[in-house]
Order: C-alpha cells, then structure tokens, then sequence
C-alpha cells in the first residue's frame, strides 16, 4: 500500500513538473504563474506547492537526482578507485548513455535557455549547487565534511557545471549535438585531472 501511495506521488510529481515545463518553454519562466501551472495541470495551487515548495523547483526538478547519481558513483565505485575517478567515469557513462544530465541537443538546450532568462531561475541555481555541494562532501568525509573535502566537492560540480555551460554555447552557436558533447567531455577530463592532483 505504501509502494503504491509513493508511485501515485512521482506519478503526481512529474505530472505537473512536466505540465509547468512546457509553460516555461512556451512563454518563459517568469510569465507563467503558478495559478497557471496548476490549472493546466488540474489541480489546486495548495498542490503544486505541496511538491514544489519553490516556483523555481517546478523548473529545476532534478537536484535530488543528482546528488544520488553522486552518491552513488562514489558509493558503489570499485575498491581501491578514489572518488574523483568514480565520478570522471560517471560523467563519461552518463554521456555515452545520453543521460540528460551529460547531454546537449534540442530539448535540453531549450530548458537551459529558460534558466538563463530568468534571473531568479538562476538564482535558485545556484542554491542548489550549494546543496549539492555540501550532499557529495558529506559523503566524501561525514555528516561533518572537512574543509578539503568542501573543497573538492565544489571543483566537482563547478567542473560539471563549466562543462555543461560550454556544450550549450557550442550547441548555441550552430555547434552539432556531436560537438557539443565533444566540447563537454574536453571541460570535463581537464577539470577531473586537475582534480585528480588535488585528490593525491
């Protein structure tokens, strides 16, 4: 009963994640209200709220995603691999696979340019880089990350970030979605061997 009540949760979730998505897409982030999204979506704005605590969140949707992707590379990774290299690997596979967390085409092209018109979109961004940051330093070092650790775990996700903003120019300015992912794994194998150095 309870697997059940959880599925009908995500089910509830993506539903109207997916519904505000195509709003944003159509008109921007910041011309479409929440009393919007949840008409579109049928149901109430006390609803949308309940699963989105932040307008922002109807948008970037998949922070918990990543940082179990994080956790879990490092986690899982063979014994005697260091956790930069589980996560250069996790970036490459992610790639290969066309995962949209390591992806540039069309689609997620389109969601990038929702977030760099909106200035608050941005904003919220970065909030959950910070959280993001903080989840894999945790699971580098502790409920109580070290300094090193922090630090590590920012150049992680700046890499990653660096590396996505570059694939998109690329796609932006003509670039194939070939190139695009050329140029992604190009930031990424130079940031993970820089942290690589710092890991030793």
């Amino acid at each position: 009963m309870g697997e059940l009540r959880e599925s009908k949760k995500r089910e509830m979730r993506e539903r109207i994640s997916d519904v505000a998505t195509a709003l944003f897409f159509e008109r921007g982030f910041d011309a479409v209200t929440v009393d919007e999204i949840a008409a579109a979506a049928r149901v109430s704005k006390v609803t949308v709220f309940n699963y989105f605590p932040h307008k922002e969140d109807l948008h970037l949707d998949r922070n918990e995603d990543v940082q179990m992707l994080l956790r879990r590379a490092i986690a899982t990774r063979p014994e005697g691999q260091s956790p930069v290299t589980a996560l250069h690997r996790l970036a490459h596979e992610l790639s290969a696979s066309k995962h949209p967390f390591a992806r540039i085409d069309r689609q997620t092209a389109g969601w990038w340019r929702v977030v760099a018109a909106s200035p608050s979109l941005k904003a919220r961004a970065r909030e959950l880089g910070d959280e993001a940051v903080e989840a894999l330093a945790q699971e580098l070092s502790g409920p109580e990350p070290t300094g090193p650790a922090r630090l590590l775990a920012g150049m992680v996700i700046l890499t990653w970030r660096t590396a996505f903003a570059e694939a998109f120019r690329v796609f932006e300015r003509g670039g194939s979605a070939k190139k695009a992912s050329a140029a992604f794994l190009a930031l990424i194998d130079r940031g993970f061997a820089a942290l690589a150095a710092m890991e030793d």
